[in-house]
Parts: C-alpha cells; structure tokens; sequence
C-alpha cells in the first residue's frame, strides 16, 4: 500500500528481456541495505517486488521483474535506459497518509493532452479510457505516474489538475509534454461505490 507522496525519482539502467516479461535495474538513492528482497516498490504507480538490489560504481540501485500483462497494460513496455521514474516505497505502520490511499494496481493509461504553465504552476490536461471516466470526480483523488493528485476539472473523459512547484520539482512531472502516455489509478472507494452500485 502507497500513498502517491513520491520520495524519489529514479533512473532505469538496465532493460532485460525475459521469456515472460523483463527485468529492469533502476537507480536510486535508496539505500540498499534499507531494502529487503522482496519488498514493494512502486515505479511510476506500478508497484513491483525487489529481486536483487546493490551498489555499483557509488550508485544505489534495485532489480524488479514485470511480466507481459504489466507491460501491456502500462507505460513499463516503453522504458528504456534513461528514463526517469517516480518511486514510492511501501508503506509502513505508522507513517504519515499524506496523499491517499493508493495500490499500486495501475488501472490503464491516460494521455497528456494539454500543459499550461501558469507562474510556476502548472495545469494539465488527461484524456482517459472511456470504462475507467466515470471514476474520475471533480475534486477527487486519482493517482497518476504514482503520484497522488487533485481532480480540478471533468468533462466526459477529460479531466485536469493543477501542480505545484514543489510537486514539479521533485517529481517527474517537470519535464512532462503533451502526448505522454501516463499510469492511471483511480481512486480505490470510487472504484467500490461503482462496484456496489451495480450489484444492486
């Protein structure tokens, strides 16, 4: 369990294929010594397990396996090294809930369709697959790329939300562009009520 405050932005650095998925080495300033295999990580919302971790050439890093599944339904199957990731480790009893309460079961992509810099803030435009719209409420909670945002605007499966300063700079979402393709994960009670409206 997560929730959508990124601790760090981390760097792949290594792609390798596997017969069911790959296997991906990314950086970090993690420490190792502070990550047990087997661990939950979530890499830009997706949360995947730590088979291996070190430190090579003075630089932290961990090793997680994603399967076909996990690459065709997120961005993971387009990472390649050099791309910058939002990173998130698992929750722990008695730690802060400073966003809220997020998986790490990524949804499905949504797509940047518009940024608007405004001073030193910025607004961004998503469009969303039309099953997963009616998750998206003005004012609500959505978790996108691992990060745990605020719903502004909704019209149809199109929604924005505002970020600030610190949130661009310490995130990914800094150097975002229009026709990114971004992890979704909707908010897990808006996914319920649906559920308990539709059982009747």
């Amino acid at each position: 369990m997560f929730t959508g405050i990124i601790t760090d932005v981390g760097e792949v650095v290594a792609v390798r294929p596997r017969e069911t998925g790959v296997s991906l080495d990314i950086a970090t300033v993690y420490e190792p010594d502070g990550i047990a295999l087997g661990a939950s990580i979530a890499c830009s919302g997706a949360c995947l397990t730590v088979v291996d971790k070190g430190r090579t050439d003075g630089r932290n890093w961990f090793q997680v396996e994603a399967s076909i599944e996990t690459l065709d339904k997120t961005t993971l199957g387009a990472w390649t090294p050099g791309t910058r990731i939002n990173l998130e480790r698992a929750l722990k009893i008695g730690d802060e809930l400073g966003g809220h309460i997020v998986t790490g079961h990524v949804d499905g992509m949504a797509e940047l369709i518009a940024r608007e810099n405004v001073a030193d803030m910025a607004k961004l435009t998503f469009r969303v697959p039309r099953p997963l719209a009616r998750f998206i409420a003005q004012k609500g909670s959505v978790t996108l790329d691992g990060t745990s945002l605020t719903v502004n605007d909704v019209d149809g499966d199109v929604f924005s939300v505002f970020l600030i300063p610190h949130t661009l700079t310490v995130t990914t979402w800094g150097t975002s562009a229009v026709g990114d393709r971004i992890n979704l994960e909707v908010d897990m009670m808006a996914r319920y009520v649906a559920r308990l409206q539709e059982a009747g």
